[in-house]
């Protein structure tokens, strides 16, 4: 098997900010199988965040031997976005070679559409409410907050869009004092979901502290060994396929999150609609889907995934699966 990895750029429709900086443009790795006549391809994105560079990437994914197979890459690889876009590649590839779908081969029911969030930028309280005025009609809109000047912004947002289902992602830029003081104005204004409201490694406050509203892990949870520590702090588990590792993983860890009492949301990083046609998979049945990577993006893959009311569709064959 041969195994090519490119480095892609797809601009974004807009500058996109959250509470570690601004973008404009998603920076991705696409992973290329080949073995005979069949093809399978992945996507990750590489993340600073967890200490990922591009360079890092794809030195990981070199080093990998041509007799890969998907239960080999869970040993080899760690939990990221190199084992992410490999894991990726081999399910389409194994469902091109055995003619069926990626979901079938999972033992999955038939997948549909799920309703995705659509992510609002961080920026000023009138930018932001301009821009949940502008995407009012979308049932569910996720806020990046994360400052300490958040509450004029949700506010503003609650007043452009005052019928939208809202969840908030703090992106770990609060502490327990200002959860504490926010959280009860959370629950008066409707928001629905609060993301990963402290930093990871230092949420132990959590545990024990009222949660009027339901809190969600997500730097703080990444596979199935997160989770022990996650009891009494978080009500809900972000599913990202670049932090577990590519879908296989993220099946596990949905399967086991589920069965130690935890909601589920499926997220992703900016990328394309190739990264976020696995993750349709994990995201059936799901306490939110917010796969809306592609609806930020200007351009994006051949064969993209579609979305419209009924929310994001699962791939097309010709897209990935």
């Amino acid at each position: 098997m041969q195994i090519e990895v490119t480095r892609d750029t797809f601009r974004l429709a807009q500058v996109f900010t959250i509470s570690r900086g601004s973008r404009s443009e998603a920076q991705v790795l696409t992973v290329r199988l080949r073995a005979g006549d069949y093809r399978g391809w992945g996507e990750c994105v590489p993340y600073a965040r967890y200490g990922e560079t591009p360079d890092s990437v794809a030195d990981q994914i070199a080093g990998l031997p041509a007799d890969l197979t998907r239960e080999g890459l869970q040993e080899l690889l760690p939990a990221g976005a190199a084992r992410n876009a490999v894991d990726c590649a081999l399910w389409d590839l194994e469902a091109k070679r055995a003619g069926k779908r990626a979901w079938e081969l999972a033992g999955l029911p038939a997948p549909g559409p799920e309703v995705t969030a659509y992510t609002l930028s961080l920026d000023t309280p009138e930018k932001m409410r301009a821009q949940a005025a502008a995407h009012a009609h979308r049932p569910l809109l996720k806020i990046k907050l994360g400052t300490p000047d958040d509450m004029p912004r949700l506010e503003a947002v609650r007043a452009g869009a005052p019928e939208a289902r809202i969840i908030v992602d703090a992106n770990e830029g609060w502490s327990a004092q200002t959860y504490a003081e926010l959280a009860p104005h959370l629950a008066a204004l409707g928001v629905a979901l609060v993301e990963q409201p402290l930093p990871a490694g230092d949420d132990s406050a959590l545990r024990g502290m009222a949660r009027p509203v339901p809190l969600c892990a997500d730097e703080s949870c990444h596979d199935r060994a997160s989770l022990p520590d996650l009891q009494g702090k978080y009500d809900v588990v972000n599913i990202k396929l670049d932090k577990t590792g590519g879908l296989t993983e993220a099946l596990a860890l949905r399967a086991a999150a589920r069965a130690a009492g935890f909601g589920i949301m499926v997220g992703c990083m900016v990328g394309t609609s190739l990264a976020m046609a696995p993750a349709t998979l994990v995201a059936q049945g799901a306490l939110v889907t917010d796969l809306d990577g592609p609806l930020l993006l200007a351009e994006d893959r051949d064969h993209p995934l579609a979305f419209d009311a009924a929310g994001v569709h699962p791939p097309s064959a010709d897209l990935w699966g």
